[in-house]
């Protein structure tokens, strides 16, 4: 479990320790950066992992922040979907990335975060 800390880094580094020990075969990268934690999962596991970074009592991360999509025009597979989450127990913000290929559909979020709607739809809209 993690304990309650003042430092936002060491509160991300504990929650990338519990990611990295719980969903090692979904997690495809995990990377600090400017103070943020950025995590990369299968795009497969993207509602159970969001699931449990929403409810596991050492993350509560219970606000969806926005849905983006990143185009790498030259990368394959050629888009990101990023998730922004925010917990409020720990004062940290996470950044969730999947990526997929041009004609991929990723699984919805809604039964996660209800907030997922408009953003999955204008996210399609855009891309």
């Amino acid at each position: 479990m993690i304990e309650p800390l003042n430092d936002q880094t060491q509160v991300l580094e504990a929650i990338k320790e519990v990611l990295e020990g719980k969903y090692d075969d979904e997690l495809t990268g995990a990377v600090f950066a400017c103070g943020e934690l950025t995590v990369t999962i299968r795009k497969e596991a993207i509602e159970k992992v969001l699931t449990f970074l929403r409810d596991d009592a050492a993350c509560q991360f219970k606000q969806l922040i926005d849905i983006c999509g990143v185009d790498y025009p030259k990368r394959d597979p050629r888009f990101d979907v990023v998730y922004h989450l925010l917990s409020m127990k720990h004062n940290v913000r996470l950044r969730v990335k999947v990526a997929v290929a041009e004609d991929e559909p990723v699984m919805t979020v809604t039964g996660v975060y209800a907030a997922a709607n408009w953003f999955e739809r204008e996210a399609w809209d855009m891309y």
